[in-house]
Parts: C-alpha cells; structure tokens; sequence
C-alpha cells in the first residue's frame, strides 16, 4: 500500500493516472501533456509500473501503458479500513461513501 501512496504522492503521476482513465495510451503521447524531459518521465512511469497503477507493453517501438484501477481501489479500501470506515457502494459504480464505526 505504501508504494500506491508514494506513487500518488506526485502531482504528475496523478496526471498520467487521470489521462489514462479513458484508455491506454502510448508513453510519447502521454509525454506530450508534460514540460518535462524524458528521462523524469520514464522515472514516473517506473514508479507507477513498480505500484501496480499501470501495466506497460511494448508495441514495435512505442510502450503502452494502461491503467489498473483494482490496484488502486484495494489501497484506498485498506486505508479505509485502517480508519475503521467502510466503503459502500451506492446506486453508482463511481460515488462510493464512506461510513465511520463500521469495519468490513
């Protein structure tokens, strides 16, 4: 859990996380939403392959990288779970609430 948390921790990959919400996408691609050298942005995409966030596959000569939400739902539910809150689902796949007292 605590490399999901580090991983998180940097705005930038909380970026690529967001950007690749509505697919996978190639890594020059995701480079292009950035003013960063390469050479960071591979250490960003080493920290989210190394937490679980993304997979990454390589395609001729590109890599493709794609998200891996179960990873990040079982972090926050540990977390959640650490404070004593469970997290229910309502009529809503993505507006989970969460209630205090209660342990899953």
């Amino acid at each position: 859990m605590s490399t999901v948390f580090k991983a998180l921790s940097d705005p930038t990959r909380r970026k690529v996380l967001e950007l690749l919400k509505g697919g996978p996408r190639n890594a020059g691609d995701l480079a292009e939403h950035f003013n960063i050298s390469k050479p960071t942005m591979s250490g960003h995409f080493a920290v989210l392959r190394e937490a679980g966030l993304v997979t990454s596959e390589r395609e001729g000569k590109q890599v493709v990288y794609e998200l891996q939400l179960s990873v990040l739902e079982d972090a926050l539910l540990a977390f959640a779970q650490a404070f004593g809150w469970e997290l229910k689902t309502g009529d809503s796949k993505d507006s989970p609430t969460a209630e205090k007292g209660e342990t899953a």
